[in-house]
């Protein structure tokens, strides 16, 4: 019996096969920080960080913004660099450079990048994805006006036609509007998000909401990386921006809205992502992990340390009830899942030399022409009158599709269409790009009502660019949408109800009006079947009250003879029992580093899987105080869920409220094993009271140790946090802390341990 009961298919398992992650497997060995376009000629391409990783040839490999290229989003190859050592401009200062960003504006690839020696964002142009690339110098003022550190940038184009960067790492992410090439920023600078660790931020448009996705927590320390995609969204593109959760992403607490984090499986880390849409319109996550068979830095033989190897992978995300998730929170694959849709039922991109599969149909058929560019290889172009002319398929798609094709108008008052559901010049849909009237227009022609409905496009489109023309038809209700480069940033998104006498079965195809009308990349795919429910969550089973606690006794735990409790270094100071609760004062030590010391409460678990589960009240006013849950094994080796305080790095140490789910233990690549390595990762926002909890699992097969937090701000509903692994060795006990420094006190209600519920997190199976 399925244990996804309800959750539907997201694309056909048989028809476009199946990948598995990495994705960039064979090409290159590592792939930091990537981002993905389609470009004009049809091809994918993929841009990464510079990283000092070592090949697979035992190369030590530097290369500068490398570039992938591919048929499928799914099999790469390695196409160039965006600079070579020969090449980089001299004003970077010889700075690594890091998280590039691709998009296409004005007719031209906009590739930036950041350039953390000089704490800027630079820019480089291209009349192609591969090159060649010229120099646009740095994108940012000096200062900037924003508390951060100033890289990890995104480009984002309003459907007014205003362009926006996103900056920002550790811990702050900012705003500013663009020129109107997209040169340079102008104007103020606005922080919308702060965040411990907070970085990368990515935005798309969808459904009248402006979405930025960001990570947080460690990206690059092997099996201590805490990354996690999380995201918020705003009806605004400079916020402000909640979580799911309805917490402003600048509020002083930790967040939620948590689309990819660790699963237990073999990736660690995943984060820093793009996004990415098929030909059937499924969007994908696309963004790096740490393998776990590869999970930590290595050295250089010099005692330095190099980052660690993080390859691209890319994983289905399905938007549910307005949130985005990845595989509805099945969390990153690493095993073989449905391909992305890249070969159309239906469509040509016109590099084949002919009109072959083709037919002209219209006023003016005979305006059809094959011509050649750089950058989009083959393209069809017609020249001719107003009356009107069609190129569609001989093959028909069905009524439930999504078409698409790359439409420009060189000149004059004319328009590029795309052409759905066609029968004939009499009985179809179009949604043209109208120059004369400088809008999209679409049209149910053939006697089928509704007439047509004209959304403006903004005063600066330039109609002689490529933009990129979707149609989604789903039943009776059409979407449209206009961009430049296909990466949910469009330029104009109209929706309409269309008559059921019009969705039908049909070929697709371009339409041209005028001279000069250019088309590519025609291509028409069944339209994708959504995900609309969410991996059930993992639930306690059975309450074990012997392995519970209520507080309701007046004897402090660990202090009578028969107690299950036991101290380590207790009783801690000012611990008591009143009015059925726990109280222990934060202390003036600490479980790791220097601060070693703190009195720690333990009981021993029960044998085989379980979950931990307290009620507490805190209320920290210090950086560093901190109280919570732990699974302990010794001072080095143990996994943590407490609300704590940490300071904000780039708000001079101003105090953040946050859930944090560390673990501590040895990292086995150095010779002899150095303890006491903490892997931060941060779950959702806190309060005064607080539910947390943690589900233990002992994978027998892979000999390792599986924790997941959660946690809560009423008891019922649960931000689902990530996974930590240790290898398993003895058996961790149960323990509570209060720590980091004197002032406040934690409230501990209860301490209930649970056997495994129903649909325990690691029994959950691949949703495809």
């Amino acid at each position: 019996m399925s244990l996804i009961a309800g959750a539907a298919p997201a694309i056909d398992a048989a028809g476009p096969g199946t990948y598995s992650n990495p994705v960039s497997a064979g090409a290159i060995d590592t792939f930091p920080d990537p981002s993905v376009i389609r470009g004009k000629d049809g091809l994918w391409y993929a841009y990464g960080t510079q990283s000092k990783v070592p090949q697979s040839q035992g190369k030590d490999g530097q290369r500068i913004l490398p570039i992938l290229r591919s048929r499928d989003m799914i099999n790469w190859q390695y196409a160039g660099q965006v600079f070579t050592p020969k090449t980089r401009p001299a004003w970077q200062g010889g700075s690594g450079l890091w998280a590039p960003d691709i998009r296409y504006v004005n007719g031209l690839y906009h590739l930036y990048y950041s350039v953390p020696g000089r704490q800027t964002v630079g820019l480089a142009t291209s009349p192609t994805p591969t090159g060649p690339w010229a120099d646009d110098g740095a994108v940012l003022p000096r200062p900037t006006g924003c508390p951060t550190s100033n890289i990890d940038q995104s480009l984002f184009t309003d459907t007014d036609g205003t362009r926006w960067l996103y900056w920002g790492s550790y811990d702050t992410v900012c705003v500013a509007r663009m020129n109107a090439d997209a040169t340079r920023t102008v104007g103020e600078a606005r922080q919308i998000a702060q965040g411990r660790r907070m970085e990368g931020g990515f935005v798309v448009k969808r459904g009248g909401y402006y979405y930025l996705f960001y990570s947080d927590g460690g990206c690059c320390d092997g099996a201590y990386s805490g990354y996690q995609v999380k995201v918020g969204r705003s009806a605004s593109p400079t916020g402000p921006f909640v979580d799911d959760e309805g917490v402003d992403l600048r509020s002083p607490t930790s967040k939620g809205g948590i689309v990819v984090g660790a699963n237990g499986n073999k990736w660690i880390g995943p984060g820093h992502n793009a996004l990415q849409t098929d030909l059937a319109g499924q969007d994908w996550l696309v963004y790096h992990s740490v393998p776990a068979d590869d999970r930590d830095p290595r050295s250089a033989g010099d005692g330095a340390i190099k980052a660690t190897r993080r390859p691209m992978l890319i994983d289905r995300l399905d938007w549910i009830d307005g949130w985005p998730v990845v595989r509805a929170g099945a969390g990153p694959s690493d095993g073989p899942q449905p391909a992305p849709v890249t070969s159309p039922s239906a469509g040509s991109n016109f590099n084949g030399g002919s009109l072959k599969g083709m037919r002209a149909d219209g006023a003016e058929p005979a305006g059809w022409a094959l011509e050649r560019a750089t950058d989009a290889g083959g393209y069809a172009n017609h020249t001719g009158g107003q009356a009107g002319a069609y190129l569609v398929t001989d093959a028909d798609v069905p009524a439930d599709v999504r078409a698409e094709a790359d439409l420009r108008v060189a000149s004059g008052a004319g328009a590029a269409g795309l052409t759905v559901a066609y029968r004939n010049q009499n009985n179809h849909i179009v949604a043209w790009l109208d120059r004369g009237r400088h809008a999209l227009v679409t049209e149910v022609v053939g006697g089928h009502g509704g007439g047509d409905q004209v959304t403006p496009l903004p005063a600066d489109f330039r109609f002689d660019t490529w933009h990129n023309v979707a149609v989604e038809l789903r039943g009776g209700h059409m979407t449209v949408e206009v961009s430049e480069d296909r990466l949910r940033d469009p330029a104009a998104v109209q929706e309409r109800d269309v008559p059921s006498t019009a969705t039908h079965s049909g070929a697709v195809g371009v339409a041209a009006r005028g001279n000069g009308v250019s088309a590519d990349n025609l291509s028409a795919a069944p339209l994708y079947q959504p995900v609309t429910q969410r991996l059930p969550q993992a639930e306690p089973g059975k309450l074990l009250r012997a392995y519970s606690d209520e507080f309701n006794g007046m004897a402090l735990p660990g202090t009578t003879p028969g107690s299950p409790w036991r101290w380590v270094r207790g009783p801690a100071a000012g611990a008591t029992m009143t009015g059925g609760a726990l109280s222990l004062p934060t202390q003036n030590a600490a479980l790791a580093g220097g601060d070693k010391g703190v009195p720690v409460l333990l009981r021993d678990a029960p044998p085989g899987d379980f979950t931990v589960e307290t009620k507490i009240q805190f209320a920290p006013d210090q950086v560093g105080q901190q109280a919570g849950i732990l699974l302990y094994d010794n001072d080095d080796r143990y996994f943590k869920l407490v609300h704590s305080v940490l300071p904000l790095a780039r708000a001079d140490g101003t105090p953040l409220q946050v859930s944090e789910f560390n673990k501590v233990g040895e990292r086995p690549a150095t010779a002899p094993a150095r303890p006491i390595v903490t892997g931060p990762m941060f779950g959702g926002p806190t309060a005064d009271t607080m539910w947390l909890r943690m589900t233990e699992h002992t994978d027998t097969e892979d000999g390792k140790t599986e924790v997941r937090a959660a946690t809560s701000r009423d008891g019922s509903h649960w931000v689902q946090t990530g996974v930590w692994t240790l290898p398993t060795r003895d058996a961790f006990k149960i323990g509570l802390v209060s720590m980091g420094g004197a002032g406040a006190t934690a409230r501990f209600d209860y301490l209930r341990v649970s056997g495994p519920g129903n649909v325990p997190f690691w029994a959950l199976p691949p949703l495809w």
